[in-house]
């Protein structure tokens, strides 16, 4: 299957600003990318590309004075699997853990594990190792918390979140993650594109989401907190500890946003399938991917 996605992003800067987007499609799916613009800008500038510690794609800006548009189009090919799920998958003691996994099991910015430890361990702690153990994490979160976007607080902690039962997507991550942590399961932060394919579309405001994968059994497995399903359609962003590793832009100087879109949506082989009201419009796309 194809999916197309994309984003415009706009914000008004006061003075020269430095930036930092973290918006490419993460290296393990460029292979999939079969038709692409480049990112665009308005004014156009000048940027250049490198790999985090956590081996994301983050592009550099310098934004000037007034208004600038970051816009980007791309068409990737998937498999059209649901999210894998493997009920028979243990954990792994943390003597016998990878090096590289090791950073995951660590309380973060947004995932206080001395907060939450005490509660995960009387939640969970009775619970058998591994998968099922994960998935009760998940099922907590998913009924602990409402959704909404207008909840969404950038300042927002795991221990908050769950105090103030409220949140949107990075908060159910942040969550999830920093109970799995508790349980000595490394857990780490994923954000990136989730269209609405193969369920009922979603009348709001298409986002980035974000989700996190938990390591079972010598693997990480995908695990979404806020939807709590399978989902078919998933292109990776980027991943770090948490949303403090991966914003989408960070600005080194101030800044307001005024625009802000995001599209994902299935396409036959071809063009256009109907794209959702709330996604991009015919004559943006024919413009940015002609």
């Amino acid at each position: 299957m194809l999916i197309r996605l994309g984003y415009e992003i706009a914000i008004d800067c006061p003075q020269r600003t430095p930036l930092i987007s973290v918006l490419e499609i993460h290296p393990e799916r460029q292979k999939d990318i079969r038709r692409q613009t480049r990112v665009l800008t308005s004014p156009s500038v000048p940027s250049t590309v490198y790999s985090d510690r956590y081996g994301n794609l983050c592009r550099r800006f310098v934004a000037p004075a007034g208004g600038f548009r970051i816009l980007y189009d791309a068409v990737v090919e998937d498999g059209g699997q649901t999210d894998e799920v493997n009920m028979l998958a243990g954990e792994t003691p943390v003597e016998r853990l990878p090096d590289d996994c090791l950073g995951y099991l660590l309380g973060s910015r947004y995932c206080e594990t001395d907060h939450l430890s005490y509660l995960a361990w009387q939640l969970f702690g009775h619970l058998p190792p591994g998968w099922t153990r994960v998935q009760a994490i998940v099922d907590y979160v998913h009924a602990r918390l409402s959704f909404g976007y207008g909840y969404a607080r950038s300042t927002r902690t795991a221990a908050q979140a769950h105090e103030e039962r409220v949140g949107v997507c990075r908060d159910f991550a942040h969550l999830a993650i920093a109970f799995c942590r508790c349980m000595n399961i490394p857990a780490r932060y994923v954000n990136g594109y989730l269209g609405d394919i193969g369920v009922p579309a979603d009348p709001a405001p298409m986002d980035f989401s974000a989700w996190f994968e938990a390591w079972l059994d010598g693997k990480w497995y995908t695990f979404d907190a806020r939807h709590n399903t399978p989902r078919i359609g998933r292109v990776v962003i980027a991943r770090g500890r948490d949303a403090t590793d991966v914003p989408l832009l960070h600005s080194f100087g101030p800044h307001s946003l005024s625009t802000f879109r995001v599209w994902t949506y299935e396409q036959n082989e071809t063009g256009f399938t109907s794209p959702p009201q709330h996604g991009i419009d015919r004559t943006l796309t024919a413009r940015i991917l002609a």
